[in-house]
C-alpha cells in the first residue's frame, strides 16, 4: 500500500533532509535501525538500499532532524560504519508515515570513496601492545584509510591503487580473502611486516631513522621548537608546536605566510573544549569520517595554550583531529595541539612526493617523517564552518570529494548527452567532469597564480578524466578571456561553452539543492567575476528560470584603482569609492578627518599619480562588487588599508563584531526605474563616514554596514517577488550576514537556500559551469 499522499498538506514548520550514506551499511541491519530511529523520534518518510549505498528521506522540524542526523552517527549497528554522509536540506513533500522501501536494483555505478578517517576498531588495535599491528601508522579496514588518494583507474582493485607494490604476507592475504573479516577487500590492507613503512630524514634527504624509531625522532623535533614535514594522506603537512610563538614566525616567514591563519590538529576533543566551544555539530563534524578542518569559536574568558601567531586577531581556531593512524601516534606523542598546514610555499601546491619535497621544503623543514607508499593526487584538508545551524564547506577536498552531484533526470533531459569538462575559475580552483546525470566535482585545487599551480590544475583535469574514463565532447569555460582556465580550456580543442561567473555561482547552488526546476532570485556576491557588459561584476541579483536568465540588480559600479592591484590594498578601494561620490573635491577642498587616514595611507607622489588615474580613467575598471565594497569600507573603518591574503579586509569586518549587536542600518536606497535596479551604497558610505567622525566603535560601524546589506537583500527581493531566495558567492562565506539574511528572509515569507557540500566561493564554479553546458544543449 503507497502510504505517501499525491498531493500533501505541508505544515509551515517542516522540512526534509535528504541522506546519502555510504559505507557498510548493507547487510548489517542499518534498514531496520533507521525506521526504528525514525519512528522513535515521530518523523516521516522512507528508507532504501542502492547500488550506491543507503538512500534516506526524512521529514520533521529542524530540531527534530538534527536529532535524527546526531543519533545516526551515534547509534549505527555495531558492526556498521559510515564512510560518508551526505546531507542536504530541502522543501517538505508530505510523507505521512515512515517505510523501508525496496531495494533498488541496477548496474553498480564507479562512484569512488574519499579518503575515511580512521576507525574505531583500527584505533583501538594500534594502541594494543597484544596486537600485530601495534603502532603501525598504515592500518586500515573496509571501514577507513585511504581511497582517492591512492587509485590509479578503476575498478577500485589492488593492482590499480599505489598499494600494488606491496605483496600481502599470508596473514594479510588470509583477512583480505576472508568475507568475515572487516578487512575483506580492502585493497591498502597491510602491517608492519608486508606493508609501507616510515622513515625520518634530514632537510638533505638522509636517512636518519625507519620505523618506530622514526616516528619518535619527528616527536623530538617537533618537541624542540623545530619544524617537522610529515607526510601523510594527500600530501605534506609542515608541524610545530602550537604553543610555541618563535616555531610559529620562524614558519610563517620560512612559508611566506604572514598572517593567514593555521589549521590546528589537537590530540583530542576534550583539549580542543579548552580552548573553543565546541557545539553538537561541530562534535559531529570534528569526530565525521571526512574529520575535516572546522571553524570554530574561541573561548575569550580561558588563558590560551595557542600561540597568538597561528591566528593574528582572530576570534576562531581551525581545528581538525587526527584521522590518519600516523596522526594519532604523533599526537598521541606529542600529547599537545600542532600547527599543521599545507607543505607547499604560498601560491604552490601541496608536496605528494618525499623527493620533490626534500627540494621544495628543505629551505622550510628541519626533518623529515616521509614513507614509501606512493601518493596518487595531491588531496588537501577540507574546511567547513556551522552557518544557520548546518555545515557549509567552505573548501572541499579530502573527505568530500569527489563525491558527484546528481542531477534529476526529467522528460527534458538531453537524450544521451557528452560527456562535459569544466574548468572552474582562477582562484580557489577546482574542476568537474559531468557524465548525465552524476557531476564530478574534484578537489580543491588553489588559486592559479603560479606555474606550480597551473601544473596542478592541469594534472587533477587530466587525473579526473582517466579515473573516470571520460572523454569530454565539450569544455565549460569562464567568460573570463584572462583567466589561466579560460586560455587552458582554448587550447583543448573542444567545442566551448562560456558560462558567466555568477551564473554558475546560482546553478551550483540550486544544483545542490535540487531546484533546477524552479525560477528563483539569486543573490551572487563576491569579489571578482567578469560581467557580460565588460564590466566587473560581483554585487548581482539573478533571476534564473528553467529556461533563462537575467540580471535584475546589481550594486552601483565604483572604480578599481590599478585594477586586480586593488585587491591586495582596500586603501585603494576606499579611494574609488570616496573620489565615486566627493570627485576632484576629496583633493582639492579641505580634508576631514573623517577620511585622512584614507590619504595618509598613500605617499603624496601616489596620490598625485592615483589621481591622475582616476581623473584620466586609466587602469580604473568599474565593479559592482560586494566583496570589494566590504574592503573598501575596512578601509574606511580603519581596520585594514593593506593585506597579505585574500579576504583578509572582510573577515577583519566580520569579526570586529564580536561582542556588538544593533539592529541599526544605514540608507542603501534601491532605484527601481525601469530594465536593471541599482543598489545605491553612496548614502551608506557617507553615513559611515560621519560615524567615522563621530568616533562610532568600529563594531558598531560593522553591524550597521552588514544590517545594511540584509536590508537590500530584502528589498530587491521584495520588487522582484520571486519565492525561492539563493544565496551563493564567497560573501556568504560571512556566518553573520548570511544567518541574518536568512532570518530575514524567512520572516518575511521567502524561502532561502544556501551552500552546504558545495562551497560558495569559486570552488563551487566548476559544478555550475557543468550544469550551465547541459541546460545549452538540452535548449539547442
Amino acid at each position: 500500500m503507497n502510504l505517501l499522499l499525491k498531493s500533501p498538506i505541508v505544515m509551515p514548520n517542516l522540512t526534509r533532509v535528504s541522506i546519502t550514506v555510504r559505507g557498510a551499511v548493507q547487510g548489517v541491519g542499518f534498514r531496520p535501525f533507521i525506521y526504528r530511529l525514525a519512528t522513535e523520534l515521530q518523523l516521516n518518510g522512507w528508507v532504501n538500499n542502492s547500488a550506491q549505498g543507503v538512500f534516506i528521506e526524512v521529514e520533521g522540524t529542524p530540531e527534530q532532524l538534527e536529532t535524527f542526523l546526531l543519533r545516526l552517527d551515534r547509534e549505527k549497528p555495531a558492526i556498521s560504519f559510515i564512510q560518508s554522509l551526505e546531507s542536504s536540506w530541502l522543501e517538505p513533500v508530505g510523507f505521512t508515515a515512515f517505510e523501508i522501501r525496496p531495494s533498488v536494483a541496477g548496474a553498480k555505478t564507479a562512484v569512488v570513496l574519499p579518503d575515511i578517517a580512521t576507525c574505531p576498531d583500527c584505533l583501538q588495535e594500534i594502541f594494543d601492545p597484544q596486537n600485530r599491528r601495534y603502532r603501525y601508522p598504515f592500518t586500515n579496514c573496509t571501514n577507513c584509510g585511504p581511497r582517492y588518494t591512492i587509485i590509479r583507474e578503476l575498478p577500485y582493485d589492488r593492482a590499480n591503487t599505489s598499494m600494488q607494490e606491496f605483496q600481502m604476507c599470508p596473514d594479510c592475504q588470509a583477512e583480505y580473502d576472508n568475507p568475515l573479516n572487516r578487512r575483506f577487500h580492502a585493497q591498502p590492507n597491510a602491517c608492519p611486516n608486508c606493508g609501507p613503512q616510515l622513515e625520518f630524514w634530514t632537510e638533505l634527504g638522509e636517512v636518519l631513522a625507519t620505523g618506530d624509531r622514526a616516528l619518535k625522532d619527528a616527536i623530538s623535533t617537533v618537541n624542540r621548537g623545530q619544524i617537522l614535514a610529515v607526510k601523510g594522506l594527500g600530501g605534506f603537512h609542515l608541524m610545530v608546536d602550537a604553543g610555541n610563538s618563535a616555531a610559529v614566525r620562524r614558519l610563517r616567514r620560512c612559508k611566506h605566510r604572514e598572517e593567514k591563519p593555521f589549521a590546528v590538529m589537537y590530540p583530542s576533543l576534550e583539549q580542543v573544549r579548552h580552548e573553543c566551544q565546541v557545539t553538537a555539530i561541530e562534535e559531529r563534524l570534528l569526530r565525521s569520517p571526512e574529520c575535516p578542518i572546522v571553524l570554530l569559536r574561541r573561548l575569550s574568558d580561558t588563558a590560551t595554550n595557542i600561540a597568538p601567531e597561528v591566528a593574528p586577531d582572530n576570534p576562531y581556531l581551525g581545528v581538525m583531529l587526527p584521522y590518519t593512524p600516523l596522526h594519532h601516534l604523533l599526537l598521541t606523542g606529542l600529547g599537545k595541539p600542532v600547527v599543521a598546514t599545507s607543505g607547499n610555499l604560498s601560491d604552490e601546491p601541496i608536496c605528494i612526493d618525499e623527493w620533490e619535497a626534500r627540494d621544495r621544503l628543505k629551505n622550510i623543514a628541519d626533518g623529515f617523517l616521509v614513507h614509501d607508499r606512493p601518493i596518487v593526487r595531491a588531496v588537501d584538508d577540507s574546511v567547513v564552518r556551522v552557518v544557520a545551524g548546518r555545515e557549509m564547506v567552505m573548501r572541499r577536498a579530502r573527505g568530500y570529494a569527489p563525491l558527484p552531484i546528481s542531477l534529476k533526470v526529467t522528460p527534458d533531459s538531453p537524450p544521451s548527452p557528452p560527456a562535459i569538462l569544466a574548468v572552474g575559475a582562477h582562484l580557489k580552483s577546482a574542476v568537474a567532469i559531468g557524465v548525465f546525470p552524476q557531476i564530478f566535482v574534484s578537489q580543491h585545487i588553489g588559486d592559479l597564480e603560479t606555474p606550480q599551480a597551473f601544473q596542478a590544475f592541469q594534472e587533477a583535469t587530466a587525473s579526473l578524466q582517466q579515473l573516470y574514463e571520460a572523454n569530454p565532447e565539450i569544455v565549460a569555460r569562464d567568460a573570463h578571456p584572462d583567466y589561466r582556465s579560460t586560455r587552458f580550456a582554448e587550447g583543448l580543442g573542444l567545442p566551448q561553452i562560456e558560462v558567466q561567473h555568477h551564473y554558475a555561482h546560482v546553478l551550483a547552488c540550486m544544483a545542490e539543492n535540487q531546484l533546477l526546476e524552479e525560477t528563483v532570485l539569486g543573490v551572487a556576491w563576491d569579489g571578482t567575476g567578469y560581467g557580460l557588459d565588460g564590466t566587473i561584476w560581483g554585487g548581482e541579483f539573478l533571476r534564473v528560470s528553467p529556461q533563462s536568465w537575467d540580471r535584475v540588480a546589481h550594486f552601483r559600479t565604483f572604480p578599481l584603482l590599478g585594477g586586480d592591484k586593488a585587491v591586495k590594498e582596500p586603501r585603494r578601494v576606499a579611494l574609488g569609492l570616496l573620489y565615486e561620490v566627493l570627485g576632484n573635491r576629496l583633493f582639492t577642498e579641505g580634508v576631514t578627518e573623517n577620511y585622512q587616514h584614507i590619504l595618509q595611507a598613500f605617499t603624496p607622489l601616489e596620490l598625485t599619480l592615483l589621481r591622475s588615474m582616476l581623473e584620466k580613467q586609466i587602469n580604473t575598471p568599474v565593479t559592482s562588487s560586494v566583496g570589494r565594497l566590504f574592503d573598501g569600507v575596512a578601509a574606511i573603518a580603519g581596520l585594514k588599508s593593506q593585506i597579505s591574503f585574500e579576504g583578509q579586509a572582510a573577515t577583519a569586518l566580520e569579526f570586529a563584531l564580536e561582542g556588538w549587536m544593533t539592529e541599526e542600518s544605514y540608507p542603501l536606497p534601491i532605484q527601481t526605474g525601469e530594465g536593471v535596479a541599482i543598489a545605491d551604497w553612496e548614502p551608506t558610505i557617507l553615513a559611515i563616514l560621519r560615524d567615522v567622525g563621530d568616533r562610532l566603535p568600529i563594531g558598531i560601524i560593522s553591524a550597521k554596514f552588514h544590517n545594511t546589506l540584509v536590508d537590500s537583500i530584502l528589498a530587491v527581493a521584495q520588487w522582484v517577488g520571486e519565492e525561492r531566495i539563493v544565496l551563493t558567492g564567497g560573501c556568504f562565506q560571512n556566518a553573520y550576514l548570511t544567518e541574518q539574511v536568512i532570518r530575514r528572509l524567512k520572516l518575511k515569507g521567502f524561502r532561502p537556500y544556501w551552500h552546504q557540500r558545495i562551497p560558495p566561493n569559486d570552488g563551487g564554479i566548476a559544478l555550475g559551469q557543468v550544469v550551465a553546458a547541459y541546460r545549452n544543449l538540452n535548449q539547442e
